[in-house]
């Protein structure tokens, strides 16, 4: 008689990454912390997820210290373009100027372009096949950034996108229902709100991947308490712009 079937596995199931993923995220250049930090970030699923290609037009969406701007820049390599978009909002609040500047700078990484604007304006040269943003999309609906008209942000990226673009929205998850009262005091938002706002500017929800997801983040801690930063659940979100 069989006995019952193996429970299925707790974390997530790796997955065999595109070549152009696997080799950015190998790249030398990469800093030794960021490297660090992919075990809990898991970049490459991220990545490959979000279908990056080399050739591909990417918008990285406050890109903070660059951590995937310098991944986005060798997954698409010398034939593809990596916009870090930083709202002068952030610039004005740091009283410097952003750290992704130095990337841009650096010869290793040519085919990064700082964009400076004031949110909720966004756009980009050129059309883009991916607009990219990692646990910030909460952070425009508090004061500091003005709060910024999401539903202006949302239509912008729309713009912004190819047909048949992609908008990946990753961001710390707080409780179903919650709506957007966690954003300021936890850093936190409900992926309900997240879903309903990019599909009211004309995007089809794609799905999610589930390789940053942890059941066991009770989420009432701010994401930068020191027992949940780097282990808390997060939700990653595929947008789509209609091909017609």
């Amino acid at each position: 008689m069989m006995g019952p079937p193996p429970p299925p596995p707790s974390g997530p199931v790796a997955i065999a990454l595109p070549a152009n993923i696997a080799a950015a995220l190998s790249d030398p250049s990469r800093p030794a912390a960021d490297m660090i930090r992919d075990k809990d970030r898991h970049p490459g699923e991220v990545l490959a997820f979000a279908g990056v290609k080399s050739g591909a037009k990417v918008a990285d969406l406050i890109p903070g210290g660059g951590y995937f701007t310098r991944i986005f820049s060798k997954a698409v390599g010398p034939k593809g373009k990596v916009y870090a978009y930083v709202p002068d909002e952030l610039t004005k609040l740091a009283k410097r100027e952003p750290a992704v500047n130095a990337i841009a700078r650096d010869p290793v990484y040519s085919n990064v372009q700082v964009i400076l604007n004031t949110l909720p304006n966004f756009g980009a040269p050129e059309k883009l096949d991916l607009v990219f943003t990692a646990q910030n999309y909460h952070d425009m609906h508090n004061k500091f950034m003005g709060p910024a008209n999401l539903g202006v942000v949302n239509r912008q990226v729309f713009r912004a996108l190819k047909p048949g673009g992609v908008y990946l929205v990753l961001d710390h998850v707080a409780d179903a229902g919650s709506g957007l009262r966690d954003t300021e005091t936890l850093h936190r938002i409900d992926p309900a709100v997240v879903k309903a706002e990019v599909m009211a500017a004309g995007f089809v929800f794609e799905g999610e991947t589930r390789v940053l997801r942890n059941p066991a983040d009770p989420r009432a801690a701010n994401v930068y308490d020191a027992g949940i930063r780097g282990k808390t659940e997060q939700f990653v979100y595929k947008f789509r712009k209609p091909a017609r």
